[in-house]
C-alpha cells in the first residue's frame, strides 16, 4: 500500500496550489502515494478553471473533506482537507496578504497534526510567503523553523538534493553580514551528523563529506578569517573521530566541483546562498528540500511562491513532483 502524504498548500497567491494540481494530475503520483491535501477548496477550484486538460482520463475533480477517512486517493479525484479560511473574493494572485500568510500557517498545522497523529507518513509543503506570514502575526525565517517548533525538534538542518548533489546547510536564512558569527563548532558538527543520517536513509551507508570552508580560499591559513581555523577544523576533527570519511575545509568552488563529480557524497555549506547556488545551477528544476531531525519526513520543493507568474498556468511542477517522490523513498527506508 502507497504511503499517505499530507500535501500543503502554502501561499494561496503564490503557484502552490497551481503546482500541487499539476503533480497530482498525473496517474504516476498515485502509483507511489496516497496524497491528502491541506488547504482551500475554492482555491483549488480555481485553479482547475485553467487546468481542466491536465488530466489525462477525464477532468480532475475536488473531493473536500473534513475526515481522512472519507479520502478515496483515486486517480482524478484531489483529496483535500478543506479549511475554508481564503476569501476568494478579496484573493489576488502574486500579492502579499495576511490572509493568506495565515491560512498557510494553518494548513501546516494541521499537517502536523495529522501526521503526528499516525494518519498519514510524511509532508510535502508548497512554498510559503515570508511578509505575508509576517504580516499576519507568524514571523518564522521558513518553513524549517515552524515545523521544528511545532514538533518540539531541537536540532534540525536544511538539506539540498538536486541532480548528484546532497547538500547541507549549516545556517539558514540569515543575513550575510550575520553568517559568521552565527558559526559554532556544534552547529557545523549538527549539520554533519544530520547530514550522514539522512545519506544513510537514502542509502548510502559510508557516505564521503567534503565540508565547504566560510572564506575564499579556505582563509589562506588565517590571512583571510579565522573562522575555518577557530570553528570548522575542530568540528571535522571531532566527526572524524567518530568514524565519518570526511575532508575539509574545501574552498567552495573545489568542493562542489568535486561532490558534483562524485568525490563526495554529500557536502556541508556554510550559509544559504552557498549551498542554493551550485544546486539550482546545476537542477533547477527538480531540486528539493529536506528537513533533517524531524520526527517524520518532510521535504518541498526549492522554488519560492512565484508570485510574478502566479494565476498564469505558466508554473512548472518538476520541482513539486521530485519533492513527492523524495518523500516516498524517505518514508520507505
Amino acid at each position: 500500500m502507497p504511503p499517505k502524504i499530507v500535501i500543503t498548500m502554502g501561499d494561496s497567491a503564490g503557484v502552490g496550489p497551481e503546482v500541487i494540481v499539476k503533480a497530482l494530475s498525473l496517474p504516476d503520483t498515485y502509483k507511489i502515494c496516497q496524497p491528502i491535501v491541506i488547504g482551500d477548496a475554492k482555491v483549488l477550484a480555481s485553479v482547475l478553471q485553467f487546468s481542466k486538460s491536465l488530466a489525462s482520463e477525464g477532468e480532475l475533480r475536488l473531493n473536500p473533506i473534513k475526515d481522512i477517512r472519507k479520502a478515496r486517493f483515486n486517480y482524478g479525484v484531489i483529496d483535500l482537507f478543506d479549511l475554508g479560511n481564503i476569501d476568494i473574493d478579496r484573493l489576488k494572485p502574486g500579492k502579499v496578504d495576511p490572509m493568506c500568510g495565515k491560512a498557510t500557517f494553518e494548513y501546516i498545522k494541521k499537517g502536523v497534526e495529522i501526521v503526528q497523529s499516525g494518519k498519514a507518513k510524511g509532508m510535502v509543503t508548497a512554498p510559503l510567503c515570508k511578509k505575508s506570514m509576517e504580516d499576519a502575526g507568524f514571523s518564522y525565517p521558513g518553513h524549517t523553523e515552524l515545523l521544528a517548533e511545532l514538533t518540539g525538534t531541537k536540532d534540525f538542518a536544511m538539506m539540498l538534493v538536486g541532480g548528484n548533489l546532497r547538500v547541507v546547510l549549516v545556517t539558514r536564512h540569515l543575513p550575510l553580514k550575520e553568517v559568521a558569527s552565527s558559526l559554532s563548532k556544534e552547529k557545523v558538527l549538527l549539520a554533519i551528523r544530520l547530514g550522514v543520517e539522512a545519506m544513510k536513509a537514502l542509502g548510502i551507508d559510508s557516505p564521503r563529506v567534503g565540508v565547504c570552508a566560510l572564506n575564499p580560499h579556505a582563509g589562506e591559513w588565517g590571512v583571510l578569517g579565522k573562522e575555518e581555523i577557530e570553528t570548522i577544523i575542530p568540528a571535522i576533527e571531532e566527526a572524524r573521530k567518530e568514524g565519518i570519511a570526511i575532508n575539509g575545509p574545501l574552498p567552495s568552488d573545489k568542493g562542489f566541483y568535486d561532490t558534483a563529480g562524485g568525490r563526495y557524497d554529500l557536502a556541508i555549506a556554510m550559509y544559504h546562498d552557498q549551498g542554493q547556488v551550485p544546486v539550482k545551477l546545476l537542477s533547477y528544476t527538480k531540486s528539493v528540500n529536506v528537513t533533517l531531525g524531524l520526527p517524520f519526513v518532510r521535504t518541498s520543493p526549492c522554488h519560492g511562491t512565484g508570485f510574478d507568474i502566479a494565476g498564469q498556468n505558466k508554473a512548472n511542477p518538476q520541482s513539486f513532483i521530485e519533492a513527492i517522490k523524495l518523500a516516498v523513498k524517505l518514508m520507505k527506508r
